[in-house]
This record gives C-alpha cells, sequence and structure tokens, in this order.
C-alpha cells in the first residue's frame, strides 16, 4: 500500500475509534465538564478538521516510521507507545499538575490519544 492511502486509512480509523471512545465516556466527560451529554452530530467543519488533524499525526507517524525502517507490529506498536509517553501523558499530566485539569478528564483524553497513536502506528507499520 502507498504511504498516502495508509495516511487516509490511518486517519480514517482513528477518526472512528476516537468517536466510539469519546461516545463511551460522553457522561461521565460532559459531567466532569458540568454541560448535558450531546446526542447531535459534530459540524461539518469540525469533522474534516479533526480528520485533516489525524492525517497530519499519521503523516508524522509515516515519516517517523520511515526512518526507523518500521515494518512489523512490534516495533509499530512499541513506537506507538514511545509517542504517547513523550508526548500526549506529558502535556496532558502537565496540565493536571499546574492547571488543576481534572484527572479523569486528563486520564479520558489520554485514552483517547494512546488509542490513536497505537492505531496509527500499526496501520503504518503493517503497510510500509
Amino acid at each position: 500500500m502507498n504511504v498516502f492511502l495508509s495516511i487516509v486509512v490511518a486517519a480514517v480509523a482513528v477518526f472512528v475509534v476516537s468517536s466510539a471512545w469519546y461516545v463511551v465516556f460522553a457522561a461521565p466527560r460532559a459531567a466532569m465538564l458540568g454541560t448535558a451529554p450531546s446526542a447531535d452530530r459534530p459540524p461539518v467543519r469540525n469533522v474534516v478538521l479533526e480528520l485533516l488533524r489525524s492525517a497530519l499525526v499519521a503523516s508524522v507517524i509515516a515519516g517517523l516510521a520511515a526512518h526507523l525502517a518500521i515494518s512489523s507490529v512490534a516495533p509499530a506498536l512499541l513506537l506507538g507507545l514511545v509517542l504517547f509517553a513523550g508526548f500526549p501523558f506529558v502535556l496532558l499530566t502537565g496540565s493536571v499538575l499546574w492547571d488543576k485539569v481534572n484527572w479523569q478528564l486528563a486520564a479520558i483524553h489520554g485514552g483517547d490519544w494512546l488509542l490513536k497513536l497505537l492505531v496509527i502506528s500499526l496501520i503504518i507499520g503493517l503497510f510500509r
């Protein structure tokens, strides 16, 4: 599979996985934010922007995977874990430590990022 197609597949896959993640955690997330869970579909603009964000992350991971010659499951998953530890985990724990962000809310977002990075890394790694 060419790199462009793997990036598109990864972006769409993590959009679906992330959407499902936030459906599961909609009620607790809304409670922490002091809002009601919304059954409304997000605006098309937000969907397009989220797909573009996912494609950007997938592109960066594809570049790293190519540079590191990652082309199998174990190294791809390790890459996803390392990226999670080095970036979203550090950023989210910093927001809890310094900005008093609710740790449960940070954990919801952290779980989403962990899934995203593992799924993207796996797809990119498998199709290189």
